[in-house]
């Protein structure tokens, strides 16, 4: 057992499996990625890395669970699902590309997949695999089906839910070292409302809420939704990251990298290996490096975005077509081939409810999709934190112009097909 001093949680305690598992160079690599990705090149506060992240997610985990053993809500979980649910907390991350989630933004064909598909690579490690092995039964499996969401563990929502312990850490950690007052959530009157219940639909034990947490639950989404908004989707962090994504999408294009070898790189271990190989591209690294962004030409809110307040699917693929869109884009403004770039993020998960509510009367009903609107309708204020949270945003590097709002947004709506036919016909896009 050690002790870990943390500047969020204090002193947090590992036990002597979690200590195995945090020495394997496995998880000792999540210290070199950062877990805003490129952030800090907007807030300099923000070199926090996965590894800190992780070992605040077990923190939680170990708390939530002396707090459901401390009221009997446990009794009915067997005792390898309890005690596995803290090293699947620790371990949630370990898929992780460099800069975090940037590379999962690009089209799923062109990366192995995402980093929780990734995550039973990284439990082969022989320091990880003999820690989970130790504790009896399949450990290695049942972590990974904890991280991934497809565990029947009556504990699953504590790993990958809406209430997971992971977006409680996180929005608390990246709003202190980013220096902002938007990351606020009621942790402990979180954590004490948790409850194990039953599906009012099918009988099946899983973590929820009572009644007098919802007030802390809609903390945790408006907190989300003020970090999406001035952090995560900061315009100068969307400039960085879609220059990013260019760089490495640039890459695979030119075989000098392939898909496999983008498991296991670091932050900085990614980009020396691409100036050493592509120094057509090692412009673009260099100006990365320096902070030189590209530089937005049209800014366009959601609800801005026409009838249905979106863009056409092809917007958000990162893929052929919209590539050809930017190339386009970068000829009518006289600026170099990949200089242009259409961002509009897409994190729609991150926002979605779906938990079950235990009333003060005794009640169990669910908030979400498929369950009760909610008690003041917070699935519905959830979908709507999200369409505000969005910006629809064109950025041009080199030079600095200024599209026309109103010729963007009639571009952006355009079915695919149409937006094909005009750049077969050589038409100007905006």
């Amino acid at each position: 057992m050690i002790l870990i001093r943390d500047p969020l949680w204090d002193t947090i305690t590992l036990d002597d499996a979690a200590v195995s598992i945090v020495d394997s160079a496995a998880f000792q690599r999540l210290r070199y990625i950062r877990q805003l990705g490129l952030a800090h090149l907007v807030y300099p506060g923000a070199t926090h890395t996965r590894f800190d992240h992780a070992i605040g997610v077990y923190h939680l985990a170990q708390q939530a669970l002396r707090l459901l053993e401390a009221r009997g809500e446990l009794r009915p979980v067997a005792e390898p699902d309890r005690r596995i649910v803290a090293y699947a907390a620790l371990l949630h991350d370990i898929g992780h590309y460099p800069f975090s989630h940037a590379l999962e933004e690009l089209e799923q064909d062109r990366i192995p997949g995402h980093h929780e598909a990734l995550v039973g690579h990284f439990l082969s490690d022989p320091a990880v695999r003999g820690a989970l092995l130790g504790m009896g039964g399949n450990g290695p499996a049942a972590v990974e089906a904890l991280v991934r969401g497809r565990s029947d563990n009556p504990l699953q929502g504590l790993v990958a839910g809406s209430l997971d312990l992971d977006k409680i850490e996180y929005l608390k950690r990246d709003a202190r070292f980013c220096g902002v007052p938007y990351g606020e959530v009621d942790v402990d009157r979180l954590l004490n409302a948790l409850v194990l219940v039953p599906d009012p639909v099918t009988g099946r034990r899983e973590i929820g809420v009572r009644e007098k947490g919802v007030a802390a639950l809609e903390s945790l989404l408006f907190a989300k939704y003020q970090m999406f908004r001035n952090v995560y989707w900061h315009h100068a962090v969307r400039a960085a990251t879609v220059m990013y994504k260019r760089i490495v999408a640039d890459a695979l294009a030119l075989g000098v990298l392939s898909a496999e070898e983008l498991v296991g790189q670091t932050d900085e271990g990614l980009l020396y290996l691409l100036e050493a190989r592509a120094p057509e591209i090692a412009r673009q690294i260099m100006a990365l490096r320096q902070r030189k962004l590209p530089k937005r030409a049209a800014e366009i809110a959601a609800a801005h975005l026409g009838e249905n307040n979106d863009v056409a699917d092809w917007v958000t693929a990162d893929g052929d077509t919209k590539r050809a869109v930017e190339a386009a884009l970068a000829r009518e403004l006289a600026v170099g081939d990949g200089w242009v770039h259409l961002d509009y993020p897409e994190k729609k998960a991150m926002f979605a409810l779906d938990i079950l509510v235990e009333r003060r009367s005794g009640e169990v009903l669910r908030l979400g999709p498929a369950g009760e609107s909610g008690l003041i309708g917070l699935p519905r204020v959830a979908d709507e934190l999200y369409r505000t949270a969005r910006v629809l945003r064109v950025f041009v590097w080199g030079k600095r112009v200024q599209l026309a709002s109103d010729a963007v947004v009639r571009l952006a709506v355009l079915p695919e097909a149409e937006v094909q036919a005009r750049l077969g016909s050589g038409r100007l896009l905006a």
